[in-house]
């Protein structure tokens, strides 16, 4: 069993370290979609995962396209503050797809479009000023949920 963590284009290594030290404790699967903001051997990519970088399962894909063909047909939830449902509202499955966007933009607007009906959402202050969680955390909210609806498969 697992739950994937796709990053489509993460431009901060310590967010992508944090989240892959998160895979690797949860038997999670970490996918990164190119470009990246930074190099995967990036000193502070490697110090924010810390020793789990080994035990990280990581997939490399040159571009969002690249990534779609691939999973066609996969089950996809994409993280956006513009989700039509909460994040809890979802009733997760063994192998889904948990889509999260770039820090300072998030997931492409197209995307979001196409997949309407597959966006979910963290709720917070309806304060404007407050844009969204920070995307590592945003993550593991999300990531544990699902884990939690699936009764924390493999783990102790």
């Amino acid at each position: 069993m697992a739950i994937h963590i796709v990053l489509v284009e993460p431009e901060i290594p310590p967010n992508t370290g944090n989240i892959a030290r998160s895979c690797a404790a949860t038997g999670s699967v970490l996918h990164l979609v190119e470009p990246l903001g930074f190099s995967v051997d990036d000193k502070s990519l490697k110090r924010a995962g810390l020793d789990y970088w080994p035990f990280v399962k990581v997939e490399m894909h040159k571009n969002l396209d690249a990534f779609l063909e691939q999973y066609e047909g996969k089950r996809m939830y994409l993280a956006t503050t513009k989700g039509e449902k909460l994040y809890t509202d979802v009733c997760y499955e063994d192998e889904d797809m948990l889509l999260f966007g770039r820090e300072t933009a998030g997931l492409p607007a197209a995307l979001i479009e196409k997949y309407r009906k597959q966006t979910v959402r963290i709720p917070m202050s309806k304060d404007t000023r407050l844009r969204s969680f920070n995307l590592s955390n945003s993550a593991n909210i999300i990531l544990f949920e699902a884990l939690r609806q699936l009764n924390f498969p493999d783990l102790k």
